[in-house]
């Protein structure tokens, strides 16, 4: 019998926890373990501890798979890392960073960033293969006119997964921004000016105002 201790971490922004099920596959050099449930419920920015036991040592785990099941309703969860400790003591980290949406299972490979030549295990290969697969799907691009760069070929950015759509932080940060500005402009009486600037001295008092506050400040 062999233990290994798993420590799963959530990110610690808005709405990164979950009321689904989450678990999780060990699979090293030498096999795999059974499916194990890490939780029912995440909370943003904790983590969940939990021992996985195995019928013989696994050798060196070099990837994870982490399951999600829907109980009722879909809650995204995003992952931050997961780290497993094996029986000798090894600490293997397994940096995650990505949300997980609806039924789905989502492979992980150990960080210690290995290059293809490195991929001496089939199992590897074929997680890279398919990893490879995956992103020419979603990254597929488009002739939007003759002429014009090419774009990614989705009619709406909410065809794109959460992972490559602009993170919500961030757009709620930019949302702010404008608002703010917006504002700003409107109280020093920018937006409803009816008449003619009198001079460059008196734009120059307006948008003063709200110089060195830049879009990049505040996100």
């Amino acid at each position: 019998m062999a233990t290994y201790k798993v420590t799963v971490a959530t990110g610690d922004m808005a709405e990164a926890g979950t009321n689904n099920s989450i678990s999780i596959t060990l699979v090293g050099s030498y096999g795999e373990s059974r499916q194990t449930t890490v939780s029912f419920f995440f909370l943003p920015g904790k983590e969940k501890s939990l021992s996985v036991h195995c019928g013989q040592d696994l050798g060196p785990i070099v990837l994870i798979r982490l399951h999600k099941w829907r109980l009722f309703l879909e809650d995204a969860w995003f992952c931050k890392d997961v780290r497993v400790t094996a029986p000798n003591g090894t600490l293997y980290r397994f940096p995650c960073y990505q949300w997980l949406e609806g039924v789905t299972t989502v492979e992980v490979r150990e960080g210690s960033g290995k290059k293809l030549v490195d991929d001496k295990l089939q199992i590897l290969k074929e997680h890279r293969h398919r990893e490879l697969a995956a992103r020419q799907e979603a990254y597929r691009w488009k002739n939007f006119a003759q002429g014009w760069p090419r774009c990614l070929n989705v009619d709406s950015i909410f065809e794109l997964d959460s992972n490559i759509q602009f993170s919500r932080i961030r757009a709620n940060n930019f949302t702010g921004f404008l608002i703010f500005q917006g504002a700003s402009h409107f109280l020093s009486g920018f937006l409803l000016r009816r008449s003619s600037w009198n001079s460059l001295d008196e734009m120059r008092t307006i948008f003063s105002r709200t110089q060195g506050r830049d879009i990049g400040e505040c996100l």
